[in-house]
């Protein structure tokens, strides 16, 4: 038998047996009850997978969006919180520099003197950084000039060292270059106090043996330098030593302004004296005026 009646006899019994499972089928119906119920288990077994999958990919999907809307709202939370502790840090240091100057504005009134204030830059900076200084920011621009008082509303500080156009070094109490003349505030014994380098005590020299002063006395200054003001407060005498072989007392104090901790401080200028007219001129004005 050639190949063509091999087709032909199989397609032809491919009919006759599907002719006769279809006259059954009309018959009987089990071949529409069989595909119904095995073409619902195939799909159920197709479509379950892809729900499985389906809910997989929507939960991951929802969970990476939520987790990122998490994510920026963490972050926009983190920037206000910084920006809210910047503030209040901005507030705490106004409101620390205002009742820094309110303390300074307390500072009294001096006759014949002028007072002006000024911000600490610096500590020991520039050509004067071997001596106990630090740096404000005035200088001649301002009207500053050498030997100028430095005080704060605790006690002196200083004076001015060196000026340059715009800053100014203060040469502290405590520097060993430094002299100050004072007495005691309350048996107003006189002396000099010398600075003896940084976190050391301060010392008073020149005061008589026999000079009443005690531990715990307020030295202030006494004003015959001519480059303080009189009675403006120093320092605290914090002992007292007596000698056979000197004339004069061991006395020694501590400063009672902290500069670690200073930020402000008061310029003090004096005010120029008025010149008294010449006797000549003032006649000749009243003449011309009369």
């Amino acid at each position: 038998m050639t190949k063509p009646k091999k087709i032909a006899a199989i397609i032809v019994a491919g009919l006759f047996v599907y002719l006769s499972l279809y006259t059954w089928n009309l018959r009987t119906g089990h071949l529409d009850a069989l595909s119904s119920y095995t073409g619902l288990d195939i799909a159920g077994w197709v479509i379950k997978p892809g729900q499985w999958i389906t809910h997989q990919v929507t939960g991951f999907w929802e969970r990476y969006i939520y987790l990122v809307g998490l994510k920026q709202e963490n972050d926009q939370l983190r920037k206000e919180n910084s920006q809210l502790r910047f503030e209040n840090l901005m507030l705490s240091d106004r409101a620390g520099s205002t009742e820094r100057l309110e303390r300074l504005l307390q500072f009294p009134p001096l006759s014949d003197w002028e007072v002006q204030g000024a911000r600490i830059v610096a500590h020991r900076l520039g050509p004067a950084s071997a001596m106990d200084t630090v740096v404000i920011d005035k200088g001649a621009l301002s009207g500053l000039k050498e030997d100028m008082p430095v005080v704060s509303v605790d006690g002196v500080l200083g004076r001015i060292l060196r000026t340059g156009a715009a800053t100014s070094h203060v040469l502290l109490l405590s520097d060993a270059n430094s002299r100050i003349a004072v007495m005691g505030e309350e048996h107003r014994s006189q002396g000099i106090l010398f600075g003896q380098g940084k976190g050391e005590s301060l010392r008073v020299e020149y005061i008589n043996l026999n000079a009443a002063i005690e531990p715990g006395e307020l030295m202030v200054t006494s004003g015959l330098a001519g480059i303080f003001p009189k009675g403006l407060p120093v320092a605290r005498v914090t002992a007292v030593y007596r000698s056979d072989i000197s004339l004069f007392l061991t006395v020694t104090a501590t400063p009672l302004v902290d500069v670690n901790s200073l930020e402000e401080v008061l310029l003090l200028k004096r005010l120029p004296v008025p010149s008294a007219p010449v006797s000549g001129q003032g006649d000749a004005n009243a003449t011309a005026a009369g």
